[in-house]
């Protein structure tokens, strides 16, 4: 593929993931994703209340060494993210933010398997089991016949990856500063959310 073919893919895809309501996007080198155990661990110690509850979160994902393996096969990626007012991030709405947040990673990781990035992965913050499977008891992949409800909207959660979101944000040259006044309002604050899709 010729550099002028990558790039022009490439903005398709920051395009395809803008329409779909990502705030902004940006294409980084995966050198430049920072890896860290210890981030992953915090779903364990002191404990999120979805730790083991899907088969897209610890214990049931490789963790920071198996993401390790899988950016050795990736040379850049697609991080994205979304503005969201806090008084939503923090209300009942919020699912249906997440849920947004992991339909645009799994359209942007299709539309990269259609233009011939047959290898995109995709990942999203968030645990799939609370955003779209909160009223039934058991993740089916776990528990019931092996298969997802969401294949095609859920998408594994970066925290259990170890996935240094903070170093992102650096790098795309963002701020992640919570309480960050919306220019249409000011009186309303603005928290963000972040997915990530990893292409060839």
């Amino acid at each position: 593929m010729t550099g002028y073919m990558m790039i022009s893919k490439l903005n398709r895809l920051i395009s395809r993931a803008t329409h779909n309501g990502a705030t902004e996007v940006v294409i980084v080198d995966t050198k430049q994703i920072v890896v860290d155990d210890v981030l992953a661990d915090f779903c364990l110690k002191p404990g999120c209340e979805n730790y083991g509850l899907s088969g897209s979160c610890p214990p049931h994902v490789s963790g920071p060494a198996g993401f390790r393996k899988i950016l050795e096969g990736f040379s850049q990626a697609l991080f994205f993210k979304i503005d969201v007012p806090l008084d939503i991030l923090y209300s009942s709405d919020r699912r249906e933010i997440f849920q947004l947040l992991h339909d645009i990673a799994a359209s942007t990781e299709h539309a990269a398997h259609e233009m011939g990035f047959v290898r995109a992965k995709a990942f999203a913050g968030g645990s799939c089991k609370n955003i779209f499977c909160g009223e039934h008891p058991h993740c089916q992949v776990l528990f019931g016949n092996g298969n997802c409800r969401h294949p095609d909207h859920a998408r594994p959660s970066m925290s259990g990856f170890g996935i240094n979101v903070t170093k992102l944000v650096e790098t795309a040259g963002w701020t992640m500063e919570w309480g960050k006044p919306n220019t249409d309002d000011m009186t309303t604050k603005l928290g963000n959310v972040y997915g990530l899709v990893l292409i060839h």
